[in-house]
């Protein structure tokens, strides 16, 4: 039987609930606190009931999210413990994170590989995981690849809950100046925020700077400064740090959109185990952000998928949808497949995985399938042969199909080998969905001599394939 994961509306996640703005959100607080004492209890714990069961430790997020709130209470008042309760459940909701799809997945080797039988290797999966206002973020699983390329997805388990973003972390002032520069900000406001900072800063560290120099100016800030600032504290605030508790499984630790460049999504994250240069494994993941006008590539990354490091990618190359990163440098530099025109691959080369300047054509929409447009569906995959790359193209009636092709492994530049006809097509019982005649994936994995390729169903669900190695290659041409 095919192991289909289909969304699960019951996932449900516990969010900040924004009623309006702050003169609504006080009327509200003022309501709440209108209500006579008495009345707390039995309100509280008619919450609790219903939904203790749905979320873990929801006493103490109802209070986290009053103290968010606390500012639009009178100061003069005294809140109780009871009443602060209230006032943070008001200000929550409940987010169903999978009720419209559970599709375009990526998968790389699970850092735990212990106590398995020999020939099976543990995955992680993830997924693009669409809710409500069809915001997307990234959700997990995890499974075992059997030694006869059975798949084996472990059900997911327990509370949903999203990461702590780490408080105040520490930028390398050489690197964050250099992204500035990227930016277009080279005036003094710019220049006299740095001075002031050290070789490394904190982000309390470089709030302290944009204050002190906006209260310098003797008539006040000006308006260049004034966006200058904005875009100092946009970009500290765009690379940023979120942590897991070990005791969170891996499917319940969820990623949500953060920033305001990720407001309506993070999009199609495009997994990869990178080996580094000392031997060590790092796991990256391109994905877009998407704030409901504007589409930009962004980087992720972590060692254990406790700790992940948000990171914003500057240069002209660094546009559009779909990069997919090597899993190694090559020449001493990094490599990442993209699309900046919407219907070309592209190959990009760079010393320093944060900047992107230059990229040259790799192949062009040939054959019937694709002729709308090609992209990457994930990360090369290093074989004796070369590098292999999924990719997918649209052709008559938006058809998404995936296909394959083959770069030379010492100069990935050179295309040594491709499919003229798709490797997965829509069938009949997998074109229905959000999105029809869709089939997409951001990534696969090569266990032994077989190719494991989760993908995505009409932007709707997730199914695998498997597919012995030398069929693919020995069908390119």
């Amino acid at each position: 039987m095919a192991t289909i994961l289909s969304p699960d509306q019951s996932r449900v996640l516990l969010r900040p609930f924004n009623p309006g703005d702050d003169e609504r959100a006080t009327g509200i607080i003022a309501r709440i606190m209108s209500l006579p004492e008495e009345d707390l209890g039995p309100l509280l714990n008619e919450l609790c009931t219903e939904f203790s069961s749905r979320h873990d430790q929801i006493r103490n997020r109802a209070l986290e999210r009053f103290e968010q709130v606390r500012e639009l209470v009178p100061a003069d008042v005294e809140v109780s413990e009871q009443r602060r309760l209230l006032i943070g459940a008001y200000f929550l909701a409940e987010y169903s994170l999978e009720s419209a799809a559970l599709f375009n997945p990526s998968i790389v080797p699970h850092p735990d590989q212990t106590g398995l039988d020999r020939g099976a290797l543990r995955f992680i999966l993830s997924l693009r995981a669409t809710g409500e206002g069809h915001v997307s973020s990234i959700t997990f699983r995890t499974g075992i690849i059997h030694r006869d390329h059975r798949i084996e997805v472990t059900p997911p388990t327990g509370f949903l809950t999203e990461p702590r973003q780490v408080p105040n972390p520490v930028y390398d002032k050489a690197l964050f100046g250099r992204k500035l520069l990227e930016l277009g900000l080279a005036g003094d406001f710019k220049r006299r925020v740095m001075d002031r900072l050290g070789h490394s800063f904190s982000l309390e560290e470089l709030r302290a700077s944009l204050k002190a120099e906006q209260f310098r100016l003797p008539d006040g800030i000006t308006q260049e400064a004034h966006e200058e600032a904005q875009a100092i504290w946009m970009l500290a605030r765009s690379n940023y740090e979120v942590q897991f508790q070990p005791e969170q499984q891996i499917s319940e630790r969820i990623i949500f959109p953060a920033t305001p460049s990720q407001r309506n999504g993070i999009e199609d994250a495009r997994f990869v185990r990178f080996v580094d240069d000392d031997g060590a494994h790092t796991y990256y993941a391109t994905f877009t952000a998407y704030d409901g006008k504007v589409v930009v590539p962004e980087l992720v990354e972590t060692s254990d998928f406790l700790l992940f490091r948000f990171i914003t990618l500057n240069g002209p190359a660094a546009r559009n949808k779909g990069m997919a990163l090597f899993p190694r440098k090559i020449d001493g530099q990094y490599a990442m497949l993209s699309r900046q025109d919407n219907e070309n691959i592209f190959l990009m080369r760079s010393d320093n995985i944060h900047f992107w300047n230059e990229h040259s054509l790799l192949l062009k929409p040939s054959f019937p399938w694709e002729l709308i447009q090609l992209g990457n569906c994930g990360s090369p995959i290093e074989t004796d042969a070369g590098w292999l790359v999924l990719s997918h193209g649209v052709g008559p009636m938006r058809r998404y199909c995936i296909g394959a092709f083959l770069l030379d492994r010492d100069d990935p530049a050179k295309v040594i080998g491709r499919l003229r006809e798709p490797l997965i097509r829509p069938n009949a019982s997998e074109r229905e969905g959000y999105v029809p005649n869709v089939v997409y994936t951001c990534g696969a994995l090569l266990h032994g001599r077989t190719l494991i390729i989760p993908y995505g169903l009409a932007d709707h669900a997730t199914g695998f394939a498997t597919v012995p190695l030398a069929d693919v290659l020995g069908a390119m041409s």
